[in-house]
């Protein structure tokens, strides 16, 4: 391969598992009409064509490396990096999450802008350290002020300028496009068209707190319109283990654990609320998808949760079932004049703060990517 004169953005992602494919098209599509090729790299997964045409790049390239062979020193794929940023005439690298951030800065001599979606990333004193000695080439970006200020806490001798906010955001016209109507996705899902529906979509996983959604719903039921449901989307190793609170709590009718669904963001239009419990959430991107459906929000008033609902939902505090329970029984007496408001103002927030336009004039004027522009 021999290199190009034209200038070229290396993009490295772990996997496109989960909401990481989208967070591959999200910082592909910043450089859209910018004078830049984009070469996005899957470091595990095996070559897929749907992946590469969702990613919005000019060329994807798969590494396809197990989780196993990606332990310890990395070797491998240090070495497959580097002949790939050796081929092409990059002129900075943005790699997400830790491990990707380490092969980058290892196998190349490029700056490495480091994108973080969780908390506590830097927390290991060994991670610390290698931040430290590649200070001058890294910087940092978090999907939240709540995980910005996580990097800043751990990495305090950093200027903060070198760690800031990106927040994840979305397509808000080509995800409408793709939902369902209420009565169609209800249909789709199995779900009775005259319930009022609580939903929530996650892993089961002690992250996600469904457990004090439990309790929450079944606090709330009996103000709650006849036939409420609570349905949760979603798979996990707690699956049994939240059957069996919803059977002791009384609820067992009345919730609904559906599994995993290919493409869960279609369907949110069937649910009346959609209410988030999670423990910390770095993000949470189901909540852009519940908003762009014009679906009322409830959510944790802790991590990234508090920046995207606050002032067009309804925060509680985590673990606080009983708050929880009155914001389900608000949320169930909006007429259709306040539901309509509600959906005005998540849309205008969709807009404004967590659209691709949004983020993308917040991106090219974040110092850490003008400096780099203006180098390269």
């Amino acid at each position: 391969m021999t290199r190009s004169a034209e200038r070229h953005v290396l993009q490295f992602c772990h996997g496109y598992d989960g909401p990481f494919l989208d967070c591959a098209r999200q910082y592909a599509s910043l450089f859209a009409g910018k004078g830049y090729r984009v070469t996005t790299v899957f470091l595990t997964g095996t070559a897929d064509a749907e992946v590469a045409d969702n990613c919005a790049s000019d060329e994807v390239l798969f590494m396809e490396y197990s989780s196993k062979a990606i332990r310890g020193l990395k070797l491998g794929a240090i070495r497959d990096l580097r002949k790939i940023a050796a081929s092409r005439n990059f002129s900075f690298c943005i790699a997400h999450r830790f491990k990707p951030i380490y092969i980058a800065l290892l196998a190349t001599r490029l700056p490495v802008i480091g994108v973080h979606h969780a908390f506590g990333d830097y927390q290991r004193r060994s991670r610390k350290l290698f931040a430290h000695l590649f200070r001058m080439r890294l910087s940092l970006l978090g999907v939240s002020d709540a995980v910005r200020d996580d990097m800043r806490q751990c990495l305090p001798k950093w200027p903060t300028g070198r760690i800031q906010t990106l927040y994840n955001r979305i397509d808000v016209e080509a995800l409408a496009a793709t939902q369902l109507s209420r009565e169609e996705a209800r249909e789709a899902l199995g779900l009775p068209q005259d319930a009022w529906i609580v939903g929530n979509v996650g892993r089961l996983h002690p992250d996600k707190d469904q457990a004090t959604l439990l309790r929450g719903f079944t606090q709330a039921l009996p103000r709650l319109p006849a036939s409420s449901l609570l349905v949760i989307v979603g798979k996990g190793r707690l699956e049994q283990d939240l059957r069996e609170q919803a059977m002791e709590l009384g609820v067992g009718r009345e919730v609904m654990l559906l599994g995993q669904v290919p493409q869960a963001s279609r369907y949110f239009k069937a649910f009346d609320a959609f209410a988030l419990s999670s423990d910390h959430e770095p993000f949470g991107m189901v909540l852009l998808e519940a908003m762009v459906a014009g679906v009322p929000l409830i959510a944790t008033s802790c991590g990234g949760a508090k920046e995207v609902v606050e002032g067009v939902g309804i925060l509680f505090p985590l673990k606080d079932a009983e708050h929880l329970a009155q914001g389900l029984v608000h949320l169930s007496r909006l007429d259709a004049g306040q539901r309509e408001s509600c959906a005005e103002m998540m849309l205008d927030r969709l807009r404004d703060r967590f659209s691709d336009e949004a983020v993308r004039s917040v991106f090219w004027r974040l110092p850490q990517v003008t400096d780099l522009t203006a180098e390269s």
